[in-house]
């Protein structure tokens, strides 16, 4: 014969032992059971016993209990197996022919069902390490050749803890009153159940996992954005830590899952304090040495105390870590109302809901407020979680936002400072080729001077001819010229306009040509550079030469308009003009295109007129 098999026919035994306390409870578990509805029935009486060591070693005394039966109630130091047997008949008003089932929505640790003394039903390993179905809802499917219309015998063997060597209270052993009815009905409230208390809580941390690992990138990737890390990290020990409600077959034992679970809760407060501290922008070395110290003294007085007092020591540990976590927040709130108040409402909204469901969970595990068939701190945690997570994304795509709006702002500063730095170095080298150009300038000159000058001079008062003597002259002047030019030292544009016109009115009177000269009668201001002296002279020149040689005129006019930015002259002849054949050929010959070039060279014009009646027009304006 099997242990399984066995073990169901002495605990049967001893439940048929039990003399007059077994049948007295016997007839209480057999009244008519509670009906949910017509085709429901509720049972919440049963007969127990309990295992005491090896599986064929029962207690000799069976006890009416009634479901749900908690064992940190009824039985809060007993470790081991429950036996547990009711009666029922099938719910009347249904199918005969509809299959029907068990529906049990809480049995901590595991169990397993028997239906007139046939097994039906394992949770799991009923040894260590024990299946952990507390937080899964049990819907067993009831044969229907096992399946009596009347008298039937249901037994259901519960494996589970005693309250002091578990860290919750929800993990301690009992199970919840059992319903029977139509298969499809009970599978209704299954799902739903399994739902809330299975995948929502997964679904849930994985969302919140997923999410603290973004986190983590972002804050590796920002190390200056330090709370970023802290809170990525933050939600994935939380998901590791919420793996106890849905991971049902545990590597090692209860004792030591128990013990790993409740020390994760040490880093756990750590992360979370330490995001607090950072992103209010504070940091103690006092507390993080404090919070470091923490990780150490938890796992060390839990091992001090041993496995039996597990629940005690550990709610001593959940009281002084939400402290930690109340101080923090606390803190953290005041700093923000003072530094940044735009965040503190959303913040402590938030934060608030964290507080709360804390308290909730307090009173849960001291029996204060009645059991939750939903996992509150499980479920609310994360979602509060994932809107303090949004929050921080927010902030922290407002402060890359403003980053990079000072980073493009830093970006045209510098590009306005280097552009600035390329001009300044622009008018440095310009202004260094200018100087060496001016002094080779003065150099030239002063050669032209002393040199040529003054071996031109000697030509024109010893020469005995006086066309050598004329051409020497001449040269000499144009030699002086070309030095004022190479100087570079501007000149009054009135002092210039005096001697244009005192050699223009010279030359021409010496050609019995009649000089009309007319300029401005106010008061002129205005400089004229050197190079711009030199060559409006030998535009000047070279249109009084046209007009001498060429023109065959009687009368010259010359007329000067000056500006704010610009000076114009005017010169006119009476002279018979330009012959119809090189007309279109006017730039060909050097003076005409000499005049042109020159005007050209300082950003000016010349222009040339000729008609018959009015004979020519030079038209030279040249900027200031």
């Amino acid at each position: 014969m099997s242990i399984k098999p066995l073990a169901f026919a002495t605990a049967a035994r001893a439940l048929a032992r039990c003399g007059i306390v077994a049948g007295l409870a016997w007839a209480a578990a057999a009244l008519p059971v509670r009906a949910a509805d017509d085709h429901v029935l509720v049972i919440d009486k049963a007969v127990s016993v309990q295992s005491v060591g090896n599986p064929g070693a029962y207690t000799e005394v069976a006890l009416p209990v009634r479901l749900p039966d908690d064992w940190a109630v009824t039985r809060p130091r007993f470790e081991g197996s429950v036996w547990y047997r009711t009666g029922f008949d099938r719910p009347a008003g249904g199918d005969s022919h509809e299959l029907m089932a068990l529906y049990i929505e809480r049995a901590c640790s595991n169990l397993e069902v028997y239906l007139n003394g046939n097994h039906i039903f394992s949770g799991g390993r009923m040894s260590e390490p024990v299946t952990r179905n507390c937080h899964y809802p049990q819907l067993i499917t009831l044969p229907a050749a096992l399946l009596q219309d009347k008298g039937n015998l249901l037994d259901v063997q519960l494996q589970g803890h005693a309250l002091p060597r578990v860290a919750s209270r929800q993990r301690a052993g009992g199970i919840s009153a059992l319903k029977i009815g139509p298969h499809a009905l009970l599978t209704r409230e299954y799902d739903l159940r399994y739902f809330w208390r299975v995948s929502a809580v997964e679904f849930a941390n994985l969302a919140l996992a997923v999410l603290g690992c973004v986190m983590i990138g972002l804050g590796w990737m920002n190390r200056r954005e330090a709370y970023l890390g802290y809170f990525g990290w933050f939600c994935v020990v939380w998901g590791a830590l919420s793996a106890r409600l849905w991971w049902r077959d545990m590597p090692w034992d209860t004792g030591v899952m128990e013990f790993l679970f409740c020390t994760g809760f040490a880093p756990l407060v750590a992360l979370g304090v330490q995001f607090l501290l950072s992103f209010a922008g504070l940091r103690s070395r006092w507390i993080e040495n404090a919070l470091v110290a923490q990780w150490v003294l938890l796992p060390a007085t839990l091992l001090l105390a041993g496995p039996g007092r597990l629940f005690a020591l550990a709610s001593l540990w959940y009281g002084v870590l939400a402290v930690e976590v109340v101080a923090a927040t606390g803190l953290y709130l005041v700093v923000t109302w003072r530094a940044r108040r735009q965040d503190f409402w959303s913040m402590t909204a938030m934060l608030g809901a964290v507080v709360a469901l804390l308290g909730f969970e307090f009173a849960g595990q001291y029996d204060l407020l009645p059991n939750l068939s939903v996992p509150l701190l499980q479920i609310a945690l994360p979602l509060v979680f994932l809107a303090v997570a949004m929050r921080l994304l927010q902030v922290f795509a407002r402060a890359l936002r403003t980053a990079e709006a000072g980073r493009e702002n830093l970006e045209g500063r510098v590009h306005e400072i280097t552009a600035e730095i390329e001009r300044n170095f622009a008018q440095l080298a310009e202004l260094r080729v200018e100087q060496v150009t001016e002094k080779e300038r003065k150099r030239i000159a002063a050669d032209l001077h002393d040199d040529l000058g003054a071996k031109l001079l000697t030509i024109v008062h010893t020469s005995e001819s006086e066309r050598i003597s004329t051409l020497a002259r001449e040269a000499l002047e144009e030699m002086r010229l070309s030095v004022r030019g190479l100087t570079g030292k501007p000149m009054r544009l009135a002092d210039a306009l005096a001697d244009w016109r005192a050699e223009t009115v010279s030359r021409l009177g010496q050609a019995n040509i009649e000089a009309d000269w007319r300029g401005p009668t106010e008061e002129i201001e205005q400089l004229l550079p050197a190079r711009g002296f030199v060559q409006t002279t030998r535009i000047l020149r070279e249109a009084v030469s046209n007009i001498i040689k060429h023109s065959g005129a009687s009368h010259c006019k010359v007329r000067c308009a000056i500006s704010e930015r610009q000076f114009g002259l005017t010169v006119q002849d009476n002279g018979k003009g330009i012959p119809m054949e090189l007309d279109g050929k006017l730039d060909r010959g050097h003076g005409m295109a000499g005049m042109k070039h020159r005007a050209k060279q300082m950003q000016g014009q010349c222009l040339v007129e000729s008609g018959a009646g009015y004979g020519t027009v030079i038209r030279l304006t040249l900027p200031l």
